[in-house]
């Protein structure tokens, strides 16, 4: 009996060795099988399936919580489409980038090197996580174990995991950035939130164009930075995105307002308003269609300054580039979310009996 005990706890090992290695291959690339024959591109749910069973597997071996792991990885994937540089690397499972003298270190004279010994003697920061005695900065186990041992260098509780970002990134912003999206992940615990929907309730009356860069006067010369959508006074205002409501208050020029920041490192900025939704606040979660608050006239003056232009409501977009914020045109976005929810709800009462 000893025997078959031992016999099964050695096969036991031996399933779970092979699982392990087979979880790790389909995540490494395939080269010689894409010779053989086409590959399918992968669905937008396989690529968050792929994504979510490596933060999970990561964490296991990390202790770093995945919905944190999932939030450094987007916060960098965010980067690479601010920079276009860094594009060469944005197909990757992970978005994790790192230069070849951070990974291999920057006295070494092999900046190609994937040898992890050689690497931490001179002070490279790449590791070996799949255990085949190679660190490589284009092998996405790699590339997150190594992220995850900086995430974690002064231990795995929200504030130790803040500080050693703050000590890699060493700007405040991307640890605000970090700390937003790991909230946004853990509260819906999946990946799968690029859903939208218009800002305002569809069959109701409004009409926009696009008005982003016509000029502005009041407060001195500037561009308009957004799209106005014209709307009765009170009409609901609703979220266009999943996200965490990053700033709420007067503002002179937007009156009452709300900043919404998206996991595509998107702040959504809602003006004019005529009042907010109760229970929103900084720090809350929203999700798309949720009501934030109301279409007012409010802005252009001190606190409660109201009637000064037609009643609408202002929506701007501004992209994060790591130190700094740019708006963009939101007209196509909106146009895109208007038609998506529209063809959504006629699909449904299609479906319905």
């Amino acid at each position: 009996m000893l025997r078959l005990y031992k016999k099964h706890n050695l096969r036991m090992l031996c399933l779970k060795v092979t699982l392990t290695l087979s979880f790790f291959a389909s995540l490494a690339p395939a080269d010689a099988l894409a010779q053989e024959k086409p590959v399918t591109p992968p669905s937008a749910q396989d690529t968050y399936r792929e994504r979510k069973a490596l933060y999970d597997q990561i964490s296991v071996v990390s202790g770093v919580p995945w919905y944190y792991l999932a939030a450094i990885d987007q916060y960098e994937r965010t980067m690479t489409k601010a920079h276009p540089k860094d594009r060469a690397h944005e197909e990757r499972l992970t978005g994790i980038f790192f230069e070849s003298s951070r990974w291999a270190g920057i006295l070494n004279p092999d900046q190609q090197d994937k040898n992890p010994m050689s690497i931490a003697l001179f002070g490279g920061i790449g590791l070996d996580g799949t255990g085949d005695q190679k660190a490589d900065p284009e092998n996405n186990v790699d590339v997150l174990y190594t992220m995850s041992r900086i995430a974690s260098k002064y231990g795995i509780s929200a504030d130790d995991i803040g500080i050693s970002l703050w000590h890699y990134y060493q700007n405040t912003r991307a640890v605000q950035r970090i700390q937003q999206f790991a909230r946004i992940y853990k509260h819906f615990d999946t990946l799968e939130l690029s859903e939208h929907a218009f800002p305002l309730p569809l069959g109701t009356v409004y009409s926009y164009r696009s008005t982003w860069g016509t000029s502005r006067s009041w407060g001195g010369r500037r561009i308009h930075e957004g799209t106005d959508l014209f709307a009765h006074h009170g009409l609901t205002v609703r979220s266009t995105c999943y996200g965490i409501i990053e700033i709420k208050g007067w503002n002179p020029f937007g009156g009452w307002r709300v900043g919404i920041r998206d996991l595509d490192n998107h702040y959504h900025y809602y003006a004019h308003l005529s009042g907010f939704e109760k229970g929103i606040h900084v720090g809350s979660i929203v999700t798309p269609g949720q009501t934030i608050g109301w279409v007012g006239s409010s802005g252009y003056g001190k606190p409660g300054t109201q009637g000064k232009f037609p009643p609408h409501l202002h929506y701007g977009i501004y992209r994060d580039t790591g130190l700094t914020e740019w708006s963009f045109d939101p007209y196509p976005s909106l146009h895109r979310w208007e038609n998506e929810e529209r063809k959504s709800k006629q699909a449904k009462k299609k479906i319905s009996p």
